[in-house]
């Protein structure tokens, strides 16, 4: 029996709205250690699992996944989101500080 991650991906450093965000992913850790190719020098590994994602609508869903497949899971909730006001105006009221 293997283990697998259940998580919400954060949104990316590059990206400005969250569309990648809503959907859970099932991952498979890697199972072997990556090694550098010989001729080439590239990095690769044995174990197709590990390129494997899975995505699902909701978390129950990707739960269910798991264990119908008798995959013993670990469950990484997410943070909540802290929504910042900021005003384009305020960085040149009068009455603020430097």
């Amino acid at each position: 029996m293997s283990e697998v991650i259940i998580y919400r991906p954060a949104k990316n450093a590059m990206q400005s709205g969250r569309a990648n965000t809503r959907r859970w992913v099932v991952e498979f850790p890697p199972g072997a250690p990556r090694r550098a190719d010989s001729v080439m020098g590239w990095i690769g590994s044995g174990d197709t699992r590990a390129q494997v994602r899975l995505r699902f609508d909701s978390r129950e869903e990707a739960i269910a996944y798991a264990e119908r497949n008798d995959l013993s899971y670990r469950l990484a909730e997410p943070h909540p989101r802290r929504v910042i006001k900021k005003s384009y105006a305020d960085r040149f009221r009068w009455d603020r500080a430097s």
